[in-house]
């Protein structure tokens, strides 16, 4: 096993034990999601028109790229306590992999979305929604939707171990919340000023929303829109590609640098 490999391994285990030890921020981000889901389905649900599907549908895939974007916040926030109480600096004391700890923390998150999903797609059936499309689709928007919150995390963790305190990462995480507001992730862009309907539907979540929709079968692709969201699969792959090339980097890079 490469030196990568096994000292991301050890890192994965201890970003594991660490959500284990903390269940309000566990009980926080699986309880979010689904509490959203009957707000925004169950009284906006009835004075919104969305062509094609009922909105409880249309908001299923859009609240799991919204939750997937909050990985933006989870990131930060993590990588910004380990600089502040200085467990990173100790880290680096070690002979492991400068990629190790971010790889770990990255991968330790994927794997906790994807357990928690599965509740919420349980709400989801129980209030209407359903996977229209085949069984492969639905895996590939699965897979599509981690890889989605793996970049995002990736995002997070440069912008910790920038802000270095846990405090100024918790403010800036809180300002994540407006991302998936210019988003198609709870209504339909097409009826958006021209001007703010540019800025959505450039919006990644704009674009792995309507790629979820389409794979689970739940909306078809709005006509008239802008690249990424006319050709959302490709268009998802596109920016989770960008994102990776560009933060991947940085976040290994301001990890390797320390406080110096």
């Amino acid at each position: 096993m490469s030196t990568l490999a096994y000292d991301g391994t050890a890192m994965l285990g201890r970003q594991l034990r660490r959500m284990r030890n903390n269940p309000g921020l566990l009980v926080l981000t699986q309880t979010m999601p689904v509490s959203m889901l009957l707000f925004f389905g169950y009284v906006f649900g009835s004075a919104l028109a969305v062509p094609g599907a009922e909105y409880r549908s249309f908001l299923v895939p859009g609240l799991l790229v919204a939750t997937a974007a909050g990985g933006v916040m989870t990131g930060m926030f993590q990588s910004a306590q380990d600089v502040h109480r200085g467990v990173t600096d100790r880290f680096r004391t070690l002979p492991v992999s400068r990629a190790a700890v971010p790889v770990g923390q990255a991968a330790a998150d994927v794997l906790v979305t994807a357990a928690g999903t599965v509740p919420f797609l349980l709400v989801g059936l129980a209030v209407g929604w359903r996977v229209e499309g085949g069984v492969l689709a639905a895996v590939g928007a699965v897979a599509l939707l981690l890889l989605f919150r793996f970049a995002c995390v990736w995002i997070g963790m440069y912008l910790g171990l920038l802000t270095r305190n846990e405090e100024a990462a918790g403010q800036l995480g809180g300002a994540t919340f407006l991302l998936p507001l210019l988003s198609s992730a709870y209504i339909p862009t097409a009826g958006l000023p021209d001007g703010l309907r540019t800025v959505a539907e450039w919006n990644p979540i704009s674009a792995v929303a309507t790629a979820l929709r389409d794979l689970f079968g739940n909306a078809p692709v709005p006509d008239g829109a802008a690249w990424p969201v006319a050709h959302p699969v490709a268009g998802s792959l596109g920016w989770c590609a960008v994102l990776l090339v560009v933060f991947v980097p940085l976040a290994v890079r301001q990890y390797g640098r320390g406080r110096g």
